[in-house]
């Protein structure tokens, strides 16, 4: 399995990982879509070697590269704009040679969407960005630890656009998303527990009437079709462990509904995946730590975990 890995903003700690994973034992074998010599130096800067090569490897201390060019130098910790135009090749490379077959799968380091804006360039996420490159209109953000899975109904919004953005149609195809996609994951019918938009899932209405109006008659819909959906059910009790049980992911209505928990149950051990894309894509869970990179002094945890979902991948792929 070749997986495609981009280390995203050159100044962050993205580099690092990919010269710190270059040093271990590994059954995939991982192309970094950068700069060479940015992960030379970086490498130098960690007081590691590394081996880079265009060719196959799983072997320590080497990391397959497909070689794309930085814009400007990049020094850890210090954002360059003139380098925004770099990084969003580097996904542009991946992602595409992910839809053409040539990667079986795509991991993301972090990227600065900050810098990328400033040098001109609307820019509001990995998600965003390969769903427009794939030509898909829908997907879906998925945070998964070792024990938790949290879906999104929608993502990066102002709460005060979170009520009018989750309509019956929307919701349906979040849930269908989800429910199709499972299948990386071995699981043909995952139980779905639909978490309610308002404090106590609307109190029968009292509270707001959405879960009346709109989750409600979407989850009846989705389960005389054949979904195995549970909800709505008031968020602050959704994951308590009786309430988890036999659940295989929580459909959260917004991110900090849904992520704050997941979080502080797995920080630095859990990975953003992609639902509703033509192609795998998993990604760590944190940002550039640019006051860290070059320090050595990071985990490689989410990495770790965003890498462990490929095995799945490959245990769905050999089930044809």
């Amino acid at each position: 399995m070749s997986i495609a890995f981009t280390p995203g903003e050159p100044s962050g700690i993205g580099p690092d990982l990919a010269v710190m994973v270059a040093q271990q034992e590994r059954a995939q074998n991982i192309v970094a879509y950068c700069d060479p010599n940015v992960l030379q130096k970086r490498a130098k800067k960690l007081g590691l070697s590394i081996r880079l090569t265009e060719s196959t490897t799983t072997k320590q201390g080497e990391l397959s590269v497909y070689p794309i060019s930085a814009k400007a130098d990049a020094v850890p910790g210090v954002l360059n704009a003139d380098n925004s135009e770099y990084v969003l090749e580097t996904l542009t490379a991946a992602g595409k040679h992910c839809l053409s077959g040539e990667a079986d799968g795509l991991l993301t380091g972090p990227v600065h969407k900050g810098v990328i804006n400033e040098a001109g360039v609307e820019f509001s996420g990995h998600t965003e960005f390969f769903a427009k490159l794939s030509n898909v209109s829908k997907t879906v953000m998925l945070l998964a630890t070792d024990t938790l899975k949290v879906a999104l109904a929608t993502t990066h919004l102002p709460l005060s656009q979170v009520s009018s953005s989750i309509t019956q149609d929307s919701l349906t195809q979040v849930i269908e998303i989800i429910n199709h996609d499972f299948r990386y994951f071995g699981i043909k019918k995952p139980h779905i527990l639909v978490c309610g938009l308002n404090p106590h899932a609307g109190e029968a209405g009292h509270l707001g009437d959405e879960e009346i109006t709109t989750i409600s008659p979407v989850i009846q819909k989705l389960n005389a079709k054949g979904c195995h959906l549970s909800g709505p059910v008031p968020a602050d009790t959704a994951f308590t462990p009786d309430s988890l049980a036999g659940v295989d992911v929580v459909l959260a209505m917004y991110h900090d509904q849904g992520l704050p928990v997941l979080k502080t149950l797995g920080f630095k051990k859990s990975a953003n995946i992609t639902l509703g894309l033509p192609f795998f894509r998993t990604s760590v869970d944190h940002g550039t730590a640019l006051d860290l990179a070059g320090t050595g002094d990071i985990s490689l945890g989410s990495f770790h975990t965003a890498l462990s979902y490929f095995n799945t991948l490959s245990d769905y792929a050999a089930q044809g």
